[in-house]
């Protein structure tokens, strides 16, 4: 059984508060983008084991989709094995939600191989158990997430804008950033989010793009800021870091102008170190995507 499981990013992120179980409240918009890895599951086996071709992913009970996997059979009474093969493509510490969407995938394809004996809302339940972005990934679709992530409410009026995103190759902890985060400081951009959220997501829209964690996970990577520059200074209409980061995403009015963006920054990685260059370009990846609406 092969499978898709794609990366999100964040268009708007505010944190609002920590709760007493140490996570943190937030208000932020997500959106899948066409950046995935593929899971190919394999029945039939014993126990419940798993491959992944990046070596820094772990391969053990530790691993997300793996623990979706268990969850789901002991849901369900199953004694059945499976195996999980995942090409890794979504770039790790990068604010991708890409162990989450691993797990996600792994839960709704395995409910449908059974027959589709978890409901909707047991599924979202079960994704909450794993992790707090992993029923946004189980709803798939834009949506603006409350609580700790897992309270969804569609947002239908996105574009599908093509997107630039840049990951710096420098994993950044999330734990690492909340816990750097200072409530008291953040300068987050006073918005109406809820006639924000309510309207289409045009060129417009993208002046209100911020992301609370940002201030904090450039001090730790500031390739963050010059990868915003990069962006940017690249016609981008908007650019932000996703998450708790370190990948940042530029979107584009347009195919031609996010495809020599592309090729822009691309060759600036790629050729002679100039005066802009003043963080370690040759590291940084590159994804031409798209947001999925």
């Amino acid at each position: 059984m092969d499978i898709q499981s794609p990366a999100k990013i964040n268009l708007y992120l505010k944190v609002t508060g920590k709760r007493t179980d140490g996570y943190h409240n937030l208000n932020t918009l997500m959106c899948c983008i066409d950046l995935h890895d593929s899971i190919r599951i394999s029945f039939g086996k014993t126990g419940i084991t798993i491959h992944c071709s990046h070596p820094d992913v772990p391969k053990d009970e530790s691993n997300l989709a793996c623990r979706a996997a268990k969850l789901f059979l002991d849901t369900i009474g199953s004694r059945d094995g499976v195996h999980l093969d995942i090409e890794k493509r979504i770039p790790i510490g990068a604010g991708l939600g890409g162990g989450s969407s691993n797990a996600a995938a792994v839960l709704k394809a395995l409910n449908t191989h059974y027959g589709g004996p978890v409901s909707q809302a047991d599924l979202l339940a079960m994704g909450k158990m794993l992790g707090a972005d992993v029923p946004f990934f189980i709803y798939g679709k834009p949506a603006v997430a409350t609580g700790i992530g897992d309270i969804l409410t569609p947002c239908p009026h996105l574009e599908s804008f093509p997107v630039v995103l840049i990951y710096p190759s420098v994993p950044v902890s999330t734990a690492e950033v909340y816990k750097k985060l200072n409530l008291r400081l953040t300068k987050t951009k006073k918005i109406n989010t809820r006639f924000l959220f309510k309207q289409n997501w045009g060129r417009d829209a993208f002046q209100f793009l911020f992301n609370d964690l940002e201030p904090v996970a450039s001090v730790i990577c500031p390739d963050i800021e010059a990868a915003k520059a990069s962006l940017l200074k690249n016609n981008a209409m908007a650019a932000l870091m996703t998450g708790s980061g370190s990948a940042v995403f530029g979107l584009f009015e347009n195919d031609d102008l996010a495809l020599k963006a592309y090729h822009a920054i691309s060759s600036q990685i790629t050729g002679t170190t100039d005066n802009d260059n003043a963080y370690n370009k040759r590291t940084w990846q590159l994804h031409l995507s798209r947001l999925v609406v």
